[in-house]
């Protein structure tokens, strides 16, 4: 019985910036990697980033410098900072919590980058 729950998506504009949030709630024992991907009809999904229960993060090319992604271990959440937006990151992002055997998903938020 896990829920992951994501937050904070909406439009702006080119350059702007936009805060994401995710938490994990329910019969959680551990945590490992907890990430966010993306999905834009006719792409394939995209990771975008990750980190670890230490802290290792891990980014996508494209995210690398513009994108910032933390986690707060005893309150089982992960943010993902984003700036210096562009049109291309318009997508659906989908948060990931990885746990043992098991990989649960958030429902997914919108992010619309347009002027």
């Amino acid at each position: 019985q896990v829920q992951v729950v994501e937050s904070g998506g909406g439009l702006v504009q080119p350059g702007g910036s936009l805060r994401l949030s995710c938490a994990a709630s329910g019969s959680i024992s551990s945590i490992y990697s907890m990430g966010w991907y993306r999905q834009t009809p006719g792409k394939q999904r995209e990771l975008v980033a990750r980190i670890s229960s230490r802290g290792t993060t891990n980014y996508a090319d494209v995210a690398k410098g513009r994108f910032t992604i933390s986690r707060d271990n005893a309150k089982n959440t992960v943010t993902l900072q984003m700036n210096s937006l562009r049109p291309e990151d318009t997508a659906v992002y989908y948060c990931y919590a990885d746990m043992p055997g098991l990989r649960y998903w958030g429902q997914g938020t919108q992010v619309t980058v347009s002027s």
